[in-house]
């Protein structure tokens, strides 16, 4: 939490659990965030390797993802968030996967902390945000500072994937437990960096924030959505 910060609303705690709920009805249960492919290339396989592929998406998709949501919580301007996030993310696969997961988080956000800024940018993108620009919304309606949007972001850059595995590969669900227990403290460090770029993208604006990449994440997802049959939408 960056000094500037002020102390999170009531209820704030709360909120933050049931935004990082896989009951939440975000849509994030039907994404492996590229497991499935990883899966299917062989690069995941055992709890080792879903270890090293989800510390490998925090540091990258993830701490773009939570950059872009603390800066949205912290009061950037949306829209240029979301060219940002267009921007940061090569492949169309993962745009259009994303801007899914914007729109039904924005459907979710309306039953559960409606938010004039929300609406606003659901307006002006009618096929749906960036998730993680709608995430910095919701968090901010909430009661959330960028602390929390960004730990929220950071959080489901690795529980994606791990949930995707259990089923992908029948692993062990306490495995997959122990996986993420595991990089806790990478989810905490990653998630105050991408405070830091938020707070930075305030005073110079979006080109600020991180643009780390993952090529191979993206070609595979390019394939996956090609696939004539897959168990998840990405």
């Amino acid at each position: 939490m960056t000094p500037a910060e002020p102390p999170p609303g009531p209820g704030a705690l709360a909120a933050l659990l049931l935004l990082c709920d896989g009951r939440f009805p975000a849509g994030g249960h039907a994404h492996s965030g590229g497991a499935e492919a990883a899966v299917a290339d062989g690069r995941v396989h055992d709890p080792a390797t879903l270890a090293g592929y989800c510390r490998g998406r925090l540091h990258t998709t993830g701490l773009v993802a939570a950059a872009l949501a603390a800066a949205a919580a912290a009061g950037a301007y949306p829209l240029g968030l979301d060219d940002a996030a267009d921007a940061r993310t090569p492949s169309l696969a993962l745009r259009t996967a994303s801007r899914r997961l914007g729109r039904q988080l924005t459907r979710a956000a309306r039953a559960t902390w409606p938010s004039a800024a929300l609406e606003e940018l659901a307006a002006a993108r009618p096929r749906g945000a960036h998730q993680p620009v709608v995430l910095g919304l919701v968090a901010r309606a909430a009661g959330l500072g960028p602390s929390g949007a960004a730990r929220a972001a950071a959080y489901e850059a690795a529980t994606g994937p791990a949930g995707a595995a259990v089923r992908l590969l029948g692993l062990d669900p306490f495995d997959a437990a122990g996986v993420l227990a595991g990089l806790a403290p990478q989810i905490d460090a990653v998630a105050d960096a991408a405070v830091r770029a938020a707070d930075r993208a305030l005073t110079h604006g979006p080109s600020a924030l991180p643009a780390a990449s993952a090529p191979l994440p993206d070609i595979a997802a390019e394939q996956h959505a090609a696939w004539p049959v897959r168990l998840f939408a990405s």
